[in-house]
Order: structure tokens, then sequence, then C-alpha cells
């Protein structure tokens, strides 16, 4: 060995310190020279090699002294030279004062939080020590009575916590052999008895390389045998002392029957805690198995999930640890969750938030985001009262951001948005958004706010004090895109929320041009376009920022984003309002520009309801009326849009064709003649298709005749009689229902009276 070390040489070398971008730690870079020297000295051959040390100083906290920290570092860390002790000291200042990227306070590292590693159970551990040479004689005592056979499982127990008797245990042919057949011939006659032997089993299960063995004496489906089997016993044992309990209140005198309760309850509880033991493993082990999805999934096909729901009910804390960490596992799964919800899952875990252990309301929390992807079982938590206790643990740091994630969940249902403004989580969410300061805002809170921003008495709250004040200057300091989305869903709102946004109609318009970031003017845009305030003077803002040549170049097809074009289309709707806006834009040439946009985006519904109401708006100012209605093609494309299949873009055209019809004579004859034309069309297709549906005669066969009205008079509906031989239709005798009628209502004659006076019927 010493002639070895002779030619060898090995060098470290400490290349630089640093502080880890996302823990509280310290990085030590390094290089190690390897060398080999021949028999003089010399040097032969050599590599080199960089490697990092992380440290972690999970324990720097704002009172932790530093230096004495520092110093503990340098002595404990030998690739660190003592002359780099201010160094070391000045890093470990900079973590100590270090916020966390999302402004919160640090988040503690992330690991999954799973269930404590199990401990010997009471009255199972022994006076004597087990030996690994003496297993044999354990088996013996497994052929015994069950006494025998508990203290012989209980000594290879002892074993096989051990990691390293594993090995040589599964060596030995008859140890698992033995275990497993007495398990299953006598998990009935003793609790205890099953649960040394799962424990046993449960050691093995703790390392993949085991599970097949597990799997091979089919002990994951024993234990599943038995969770159900001691489920069934817990619910007679509770029966029964439900009914000594009422016997006692029956008869609260006699001292027997008093007795026999308090006997039955304290067996009752003894008899829980020894069940409670042995659900503990049992589920462990299958937490450890299901690590294989196969596995997993014939667990699934045995009712696992409604076994574990069942657990919830009890009290030990260790207990639910695990079943809930189970069901987190298992509720990432679609069918794994459908089986959740059939089960009322939610209610069981309800009663769970709050609690006073950290790990078990952690992990409850955390299902409860996995099930929130459904609505049904989000609507299920609302209904079970867990929205305020969810609000109030917005203040836990361990788990607020869990909490977050799973209200913006709820709050994507319009529904159970404004359930949220009789909580208090608009307070603590704003008070959040203040405490982020400039840097950069959670994804999951500020979604979470935006959402709830979209309801009238949420935005109202956010805007109480200061509230719009600091979201605004905080949005236009730092461009921040999603807090001015926020802000826009605010702006929606009619009433006093709407009247607070005058103040920043300037700030706003200032946003608007080519060189800001198109996604955020996208927000500002909208934010403005939101604002239909009367007494607000759009002609002074479109001047005074000179917004109206990049509203008319933005609305040219491809220049930009369509989302952003639609927004433009929406703020030229809005300043129409204003008269001297109207005429404004009309002498831009901004009309045309808007027809051109109609053509290309024809086919998109949301377009071409807001350019036609951009005309509407138009329309009502004489200045703007005369430019569409004698320069531009506009009314012939609203006479093509009035019968489109879209009920929105119907009434606005309509209502729009309408104010056109009564100040233009010859467009107003243009739009009644359509109008007769297409109610025509609509009342001979309804006929044609009734008659051949129907085959009935006619009330009165051969004297009925169908007619409708045209634009120049009455004709038959087949043609087959002349016009002039009906005479005009009008209203004779006092009959009103022709002179009542709208233009190109159809009417159905039924002959002549021998009066030669119509009657006739109107559908």
């Amino acid at each position: 060995m010493q002639d070895d070390t002779c030619y060898l040489k090995r060098k470290v070398k400490t290349c630089g310190l640093d502080v880890h971008p996302t823990e509280k730690a310290l990085v030590v870079q390094y290089e190690v020279e390897a060398s080999i020297l021949g028999e003089t000295g010399d040097h032969m051959l050599g590599e080199r090699k960089d490697g990092h040390k992380i440290i972690r100083v999970k324990s720097l906290s704002p009172s932790t002294d530093v230096g004495a920290l520092a110093r503990k570092v340098v002595e404990e860390c030998k690739l660190i030279p003592l002359s780099c002790l201010p160094q070391v000291e000045q890093l470990l200042y900079y973590l100590q004062n270090r916020k966390s990227p999302s402004g919160e306070v640090e988040r503690k590292e992330r690991r999954a939080v799973k269930p404590r590693e199990l401990t010997p159970f009471e009255g199972m551990e022994l006076n004597e020590e087990a030996s690994i040479t003496r297993v044999d004689e354990y088996v013996e005592l497994l052929y015994e009575g069950i006494p025998e056979k508990i203290r012989g499982s209980a000594l290879i127990l002892q074993l096989a916590r051990n990691p390293d008797n594993l090995e040589e245990l599964l060596q030995n042919e008859t140890v698992l052999g033995a275990l497993a057949r007495v398990l299953r011939e006598d998990w009935k006659q003793s609790v205890e008895l099953a649960t040394i032997i799962i424990y046993i089993f449960f050691c093995f299960s703790s390392f993949s390389q085991f599970h097949a063995v597990v799997s091979h004496y089919k002990v994951g489906a024993l234990c599943m045998s038995m969770v159900e089997h001691e489920l069934k016993r817990y619910t007679l044992w509770q029966e029964e002392l439900h009914k000594k309990s009422k016997a006692c209140e029956s008869d609260p005198e006699n001292g027997s029957l008093r007795r026999e309760q308090d006997k039955a309850l304290r067996k009752y509880r003894g008899l829980l805690g020894k069940q409670e033991q042995l659900f503990r493993v049992s589920l462990y082990l299958l937490l450890n198995l299901a690590e294989d999805t196969r596995t997993e999934l014939k667990m699934r096909n045995k009712n696992i999930v409604s076994l574990l729901v069942k657990v919830l009910e009890r009290d030990d804390e260790e207990l639910l640890v695990l079943v809930v960490s189970f069901l987190k596992k298992l509720s990432i799964f679609l069918e794994n969750k459908n089986d959740m919800a059939e089960v009322d899952t939610v209610e069981r875990l309800a009663r769970l938030v709050p609690c006073d252990h950290d790990d078990l309301l952690n992990l409850t929390l955390r299902l409860l985001l996995n099930l929130s992807f459904d609505s049904g079982l989000r609507a299920k938590m609302v209904e079970v009262g867990l929205l305020p206790k969810l609000t109030a643990l917005l203040g836990d740091a361990n788990n607020r951001q869990v909490v977050i994630c799973t209200l913006y969940h709820i709050s994507v249902d319009e529904r159970f948005r404004v359930m949220l403004a009789y909580t208090d989580c608009i307070p603590q969410l704003m008070q959040m958004l203040y405490e982020h300061g400039e840097e950069k805002i959670n994804p999951e809170l500020i979604s979470l706010c935006i959402n709830l921003a979209a309801n009238k008495r949420n935005a109202q709250l956010m805007c109480e004090g200061n509230g719009l004040k600091m979201l605004m200057k905080r949005a236009l300091k730092l461009k921040d895109c999603l807090l001015m989305k926020m802000i826009r869903n605010i702006s929606q709102h009619d009433g006093p929320t709407k009247q607070l946004f005058v103040d920043y109609v300037g700030d706003l318009a200032a946003q608007i041009s080519a060189e800001e970031e198109e996604e955020f003017v996208l927000e500002c845009l909208g934010t403005l376009a939101n604002l239909t305030i009367p007494d607000l003077d759009w002609e002074l803002v479109l001047k005074e920022y000179n917004l109206v040549p990049y509203l008319k170049d933005r609305l040219k097809p491809g220049s930009a984003e369509d989302d952003l074009i639609l927004e433009v289309v929406i703020m030229i709707g809005t300043v129409s309002m204003d008269d001297a806006c109207a005429a404004m834009l009309a002498k831009s040439g901004i009309i045309p520009a808007i027809i051109e946009l109609l053509n290309a985006q024809q086919e998109d519904d949301e377009f071409v309801c807001q350019i036609v109401y951009v005309f509407y708006q138009m329309v009502f100012h004489q200045a703007t009326r005369d430019v569409i209605i004698k320069d531009t093609q506009a009314p012939a494309y609203l006479i093509d849009l009035m019968h489109d299949k879209n009920a929105e873009i119907r009434k606005v055209c309509d209502n729009t064709l309408d104010i056109i019809a009564e100040y233009d004579e010859e467009w107003g004859r243009k739009i009644q003649s359509e109008k007769f034309r297409f109610h025509n069309n609509q009342w001979l297709e309804m006929v044609e298709s009734r008659q051949a549906e129907d085959a009935e005669p006619y009330l009165y066969d051969n004297d009925r005749t169908d007619l409708y009205y045209s634009a120049d008079g009455i004709t038959p509906a087949d043609g087959s009689v002349s016009p002039d031989f009906y005479r005009d239709l009008q209203p004779q005798n006092g009959d009103s229902h022709l002179a009542g009628s709208s233009p190109g209502r159809p009417a159905t004659a039924y002959g002549f009276r021998p009066d030669e006076q119509p009657y006739y019927q109107y559908t």
C-alpha cells in the first residue's frame, strides 16, 4: 500500500465560493489534480477534474450569528481554507438578507412529506435480543401456539428492522414462506401476530428490489383483506358501544349497566389502538408496493380508495398522515379521482382543515389541490365550507402557495368568486401584492387576483383605500402585463369603481404607442375601452396623446396580433360615443379602414360584432352618419349581415339599419325591401315544409288561398290566382288586423264572404 502511495499524488485546489441561486446554501468550486509519479518522483501522467460541493445552511435565520456560523463552516469543510473566512462570512450575510424569488418567506426545501418510519408497537418488544445465527430457532416457534408465534415473529422482526439482515433472511427459504403461511392462516385469531408479520414484510417493501418477493407471497392482497375485515369489526364495535350507552341513558341508576359500559369502552379503546397499529403497517406496505403503477391498478380494482377514505374517520394523526399521503399519490390518476368523488372524500378531508399537525395539514391541502382540478369536487369544497378555512390559511407561510393554487381553481367558476368577497381573502391578497414591492409577482397569486377582479363586489374591495392607486402605480412602473390585466378586469364594472379610473386615463393613454410591448399596450387599451363614462372628454385624450394615427395604423389586417386589433376596434367604439371624437375619426379616414378590416375578418364573429357596434355608435352623429351613408358601402355590408346566424350581430345590425332608414329614404327603401324579401322567403319555406309534413285537409279545403306581402302588394303563394281578383286587402268595417301588422307579415285569407269582405288570419 505504501509503494502505491509513493507513485500517486492527489491535489485539491479551491477555485471559488458563491451562494446557491435558490437554496440557503454555499457552493464551493474546486479542482482535483491526480498525478502518477515515476520511481524518481518525476511526473508521468496527470488528470484534472472540476467539482463542486454544496454546503446547506438550513439553520440560517435573521437572528443567526453569521460570524460564528462562518467559522463553523470553515472548520468542518476542508475544501475552504482559513483565509476565506471573511468571504464566507460575507456570503452568509448576503444569504441571510436575500429574499426568495417569489417575494414570500423562503419556502422550505421541496420535499415529499412522507409518513414517519414505523416504530415497535406497544406490547411487542421483547427482553431478549435476536441473533441472525438463531433464525432457524425462531422459525420453529412459528409452528407452535399463538404466543410462541408472536414471540418468534417478533424476534425475526428485530432482525428485519436492520437492512443489513434482509439479504440473509431472504436467502433462508423457510423464513418468508413460514411467515406468509402463518399470516394467511392465523391473522383473524390475533391482531398482534398479524401486525408483527406484516411489519416484517414492510421492512422488505421499503426497498424496491424486494417488491417482487413481497408480491410473490401475496402479502398486499392479504393486507387489503385484513383492513376491510377490521373496518367491519370497527363498525360492529361502535354499534355495540352505542347500544350499551343507550341502555345506561335509559336506566342511569343501574350500576351494573354503568360498569358494563365502562368495561366495553376500555375494551373498545384497547382494540382501537391495536387496530390502528395494524392499519398503519398494512397501509404503509401497500403504499410502498404502489410504487409500481401496475400494482397500484390492481389495488384500485380491489377498491383501495374506498378503504382509505373510511380510515379518514380515525383520529390518530400518524395514521391519517399515511392515509392522506396514499390518497394524494392515487389522486393523480383520473380513475382514482373519480372513485374519491363517489365516496365523499372532500367531506372527510374538510374536518382536517385546519389541524395542529403540520405535515397532516400540508398533505391534506395538497390532496385538495389535486382534487380541485375537477369542477364537481370544487363545488363540493365550497359546499362543505372549505372557502373560509382556506382563506384563513393564507397567512400561513408554509401552506400559502398550495392554498393560493386551490383558491385559483375554485375562482375559475363565476359562482364562487362572489363568495370570496365575504371572507378576508381580498385584503390578504392585496397585502401580498403590496409586499412584493418591485419584485415579480408570483404567477399563481396574480392569476387568482385576475379571476376575482372579474366580480364586481371583489373589484370594489380591491379599490378600497388606495388599492387602485397602488395597483396602477406598480403596473405602470414595472410594465406588468398580468397586473394590468387585473386592472382591466376591475375597469369593466359599472358604478363607482369605473369612476375611479378617470384620474388614470392620461397615464393609460400615454402607454399606447408602437414602442411599448404589444401585450402591455393591449391591456392598457382594453382598460381604456372599458371606460364608457359619459362626462369623459375623449376628444382631448385623443388629441393630447396623438392616438388617432396609432389606432388607424393598427386597423390594417396583419399589422399586429388579432387580440390587439380587436381591442383597437373596441376602443374606437367607446370613443365614438363622443360627437367630436366620431367626427375626428371620420375625417381621419378610419371608416374605410374599418370596412377593409371587416372584409378581412368576416369569419370572426367577435370582430364583426364589434365593427358593427362602431357603425352603430357613428350613425348617431350627423357628421359621421353622412360619411357612412354617402361615402362608404357600410350600409350594404350591414344589410348583408342583417340575417347573420349570430344573434348579437343581428341585433346590432337591426338597430343600426333602423337609424339609417330613418335618416335616408333611399337606403330606407332598400332596407325595407330586403326585410320584405327575407321574411317572405322564410314564410314560403315554412309553408312548404308544413305542407310536406302535414297531409291533413285544410279546414276550408278548396276555398283556402295562402297570401303574403310583397313590396308592391299582395300575391298568392301558389300563383294560381291573379292578385287583382282579391282586390287590395285593407281593413274594413272596423277590422284592424291588417292595420296593426308590420311589413312583410304573412297572412292567410280563407276566401270571401258573400258581401265580398275578406276574412283572414295572421300567424
